[in-house]
C-alpha cells in the first residue's frame, strides 16, 4: 500500500481564510479558531491512514510562531510522524499567504495524536502498511 500523505507536505490538506467573527481585540485570529483548523486538517489525514473513524486523542507541543490577520489565507499540512498499533501521530505546520500572495508566514506547527475507532468508538488496530 502506499502511503497516502506522500505528497501531503507540498498539497495542502485544508486552505481556508478566517471571518470577521473569528478575530480577537488585536486584530488577530482567535488561537482557538487555528487549533480547530489544525484538527479538522489532522482527521482528513488520520481518516486517511485509519481507513475509518478516529478521534483526537492528545496535541504536543502545539507552539504559536506569528499572529494571522484578518486577510490571511491559511494552508494546513499535515503528515504521518509517527505510526502505532491503534494510534497516530499527525504532524501539522500552518501556512499564511498574505498580502494578496507575497508572502507566505509559517504562523504555528504542532503534533495531534489520533486513534482509530471500532463502531463501539473503542480504539481498533490500524490497518497494515
Amino acid at each position: 500500500m502506499t502511503d497516502p500523505t506522500a505528497n501531503d507536505r507540498r498539497d495542502p490538506i485544508l486552505r481556508v481564510s478566517p471571518r470577521p467573527a473569528d478575530i480577537n481585540a488585536n486584530g488577530h485570529i482567535f488561537g482557538g479558531w487555528v487549533l480547530a483548523q489544525m484538527d479538522i486538517a489532522g482527521g482528513i489525514v488520520a481518516g486517511k491512514i485509519s481507513q475509518g473513524p478516529c478521534a483526537t486523542v492528545a496535541i504536543e507541543k502545539m507552539e504559536f510562531i506569528a499572529p494571522i490577520l484578518m486577510r490571511d489565507i491559511i494552508s494546513v499540512y499535515g503528515w504521518l510522524e509517527r505510526r502505532g498499533r491503534t494510534s497516530m501521530a499527525i504532524r501539522l505546520e500552518v501556512i499564511a499567504t498574505r498580502d494578496r500572495g507575497d508572502q507566505q508566514v509559517k504562523v504555528t506547527e504542532g503534533l495531534f495524536t489520533f486513534v482509530a475507532l471500532d463502531e463501539n468508538h473503542r480504539p481498533r488496530a490500524l490497518p497494515p502498511e
